[in-house]
């Protein structure tokens, strides 16, 4: 496995990384059955899970640039 030297503090100003760690929160917390809180959630978050995510997200941000635009489809009318 290469490991990837990840920038933690640029990672945390991600808004999807946020909630990526709020969601791990989510998860930690209810296996240990109390709060542990964000920071121990961030903290392992980056070691467990940062560098397959940044490795998907990089990845994928070329497909997400070539993908085609959603058609808008006209309003149905409404019957009277």
């Amino acid at each position: 496995m290469v490991f990837m030297n990840i920038d933690a503090k640029k990672l945390l100003r991600d808004k999807k990384v946020i909630a990526e760690i709020n969601r791990h929160k989510w998860l930690e917390s209810e296996i240990a059955g109390y709060d542990i809180g964000f920071e121990a959630a961030a903290e392992n978050w980056l070691k467990r899970h940062a560098e397959a995510w940044v490795r998907y997200h990089t990845k994928n941000s070329s497909r997400k640039s070539a993908a085609k635009p959603l058609k808008v489809l006209p309003k149905k009318k409404k019957r009277s």
